[in-house]
This record gives C-alpha cells, sequence and structure tokens, in this order.
C-alpha cells in the first residue's frame, strides 16, 4: 500500500521555479522549500544560495525544527552555464558543480536525522546528462555524473533506514534555459517533458512505503535526444 503524503513534511530544494515549483503544486502534505526566491504564496520557505554548502546545512536544519521533522527531501535545485572548458570562467565553473552536487550532499546531510526517524525517502534529481556526456557541458555532466555515484552509494548506504531514488529527467519545459546564449537553447520544434508529468514520478517514489523502494526512474519526453 502506498504512502499517505497528505499531512507529511517535504522538503523542496529550487521550489520556486520548474520542476521543485511542480512537486509543491503536487505535493499534497506539507512542502516546505529552500530557494534564492519565494516559492508560491502560503508555502514557507527559507532563502538560500546552495551554493554555500553550510549555509544550506543551516536553512535546512531551520526548516525542518519548522516542521518538526521531515519525511521528504526532493533535491530538484540546478543550474547550468554552458559553454567549453576554456570559455567557462573558473567561478562559474565552480558554481556550477557546487549547486548541483554539494549542494544537494549538504542538505542531504543536515536532513539524515530527521529523515531516519520518519523512514523517510530521498528524491535526487540528476539528468540524462549524468549518464550521456556531450560537448560544452563540462561542470552539468560532473555535477550530474557526480549525482548519480552519490546517490547509488547513498541508497547503499541507508538501506533499511531510509528510502533512496534517483531520478534522472530529461529536458522539461521549464525556465532552466531562459539565460542562455541563443546556440544553448532548445530549438522552437524541441520536444521537451511537462515538468508537471516528471513531479507525478517523484511523488510515486515519495510515496512508496518503508521497506519499497524506488531505487532509479528516467522520465523523459519519448523523444529526448539525450537518452539513451
Amino acid at each position: 500500500m502506498s504512502r499517505d503524503l497528505n499531512g507529511r513534511a517535504v522538503l523542496v530544494t529550487g521550489g520556486s521555479s520548474g520542476l521543485g515549483a511542480a512537486v509543491v503544486a503536487k505535493a499534497g502534505g506539507r512542502p516546505y522549500v529552500l530557494d534564492r526566491q519565494a516559492p508560491a504564496d502560503g508555502v514557507p520557505w527559507v532563502e538560500c544560495d546552495l551554493a554555500d554548502t553550510r549555509a544550506a546545512e543551516a536553512a535546512t536544519r531551520q526548516l525542518a525544527e519548522q516542521a518538526g521533522g521531515l519525511d521528504g527531501v526532493v533535491t530538484a535545485a540546478g543550474m547550468d552555464v554552458p559553454g567549453r572548458l576554456a570559455d567557462v570562467d573558473g567561478a562559474t565553473w565552480d558554481r556550477i558543480v557546487t549547486i548541483n552536487l554539494l549542494g544537494t550532499a549538504a542538505v542531504i546531510r543536515a536532513a539524515l536525522p530527521h529523515l531516519e526517524r520518519a523512514h523517510g525517502t530521498v528524491v535526487t534529481v540528476a539528468s540524462t546528462l549524468g549518464v550521456k556526456a556531450v560537448s560544452d557541458a563540462t561542470a552539468y555532466c560532473a555535477a550530474k555524473f557526480g549525482v548519480v555515484g552519490f546517490t547509488r552509494a547513498l541508497a547503499a548506504e541507508l538501506a533499511g533506514t531510509v528510502g533512496v531514488t534517483l531520478l534522472i529527467p530529461g529536458g522539461m519545459r521549464t525556465a532552466f534555459f531562459d539565460d542562455r546564449d541563443e546556440r544553448y537553447r532548445p530549438g522552437p520544434d524541441a520536444i521537451l517533458n511537462d515538468p508537471a508529468d516528471t513531479a507525478e514520478a517523484v511523488m510515486f517514489a515519495l510515496a512508496q512505503p518503508p521497506g519499497c523502494a524506488v531505487r532509479e526512474l528516467v522520465v523523459c519526453a519519448e523523444q529526448e535526444s539525450s537518452y539513451p
């Protein structure tokens, strides 16, 4: 029998937009958000730049205390600035890796005591570019390949105490691509997934009863070009 998410506290990073906002909208319980921008009206949140991993840990603990514990964590926050390695400045390259990988680990680390008490579930968000490398994406691929490895190791480490799911989404119709150079944006005929559909997969993972884990989910448009 699936777990009833109503009334359960789920922390979502990047919950003000894109996939994170879609998860918040479908959470059905008590979503809490870590982000640099405010989420939907009425959703409790803490402003946080995940590039500051110690601040991310502190913000996670603050929200967990406010919620009286956590039943789930979804690490939907992410960013990218495409470009050749020689053309992306070091600070930007480091920030991409930090937010996508180290920020993910920091939030989960801080949430673990609460998740263990609740036998809760973590859903990490990687990417199809975490299993397939492409040019002009060294930082993003490094980070998302790292999320894949981190999550698989975490699943082994927490087996029997916390559910761990790796989500590998393809491209979605979100603001993720808005600030990119034109050559790195999906074309007008690009086939992208609706983030609400990907969020349904997240809900499925979160709703699994204790003892049953969905280890990995690949969710993308049927004609996704970056998978397999």
